[in-house]
């Protein structure tokens, strides 16, 4: 293993739920040895940006009711593509060489994964949006 490679890896939390079974597809062995650690990893951050999200667009979203807020959470990890590609940024340069290959080969399904995931995170993290933040 390389420096980088290495340094990456010791970074990533365990997921203990997040296993490889047989008979699994290769996308979702990525999710659980890849994706679910870095996500997990990059959850303060990813809250962050989505707080700045918020108020890049005035803050709309602290007058949504809760299923509002949660679809107004979908259609910026799912349609803004701006937001999605800095996500996918933030998630891809945490990738090793090996895993950079492994995703380009299929790197549709898997940005689908990807992006499913953090819409659960910041589902599951709804209630620190809500009081508004200043524009820093």
């Amino acid at each position: 293993m390389d420096n980088r490679e290495q340094h990456i890896k010791t970074l990533r939390p365990e997921i203990s739920k997040a296993r490889v079974l047989p008979g699994m597809s290769e996308e979702e062995k990525f999710q659980n040895i890849t994706l679910r650690p870095i996500i997990k990893l990059q959850n303060d951050l990813l809250i962050a940006v989505f707080q700045n999200y918020i108020v890049k667009r005035k803050n709309v979203f602290y007058n949504l009711t809760l299923e509002k807020k949660l679809t107004y959470m979908e259609y910026a990890v799912q349609k803004d593509m701006k937001f999605r590609n800095s996500i996918k940024g933030m998630i891809i340069g945490l990738f090793t060489v090996k895993e950079y290959q492994e995703y380009i080969k299929n790197s549709s399904a898997l940005n689908k994964r990807m992006m499913n995931i953090v819409k659960e995170r910041l589902w599951d993290n709804v209630q620190v949006f809500d009081k508004p933040r200043i524009a820093i």
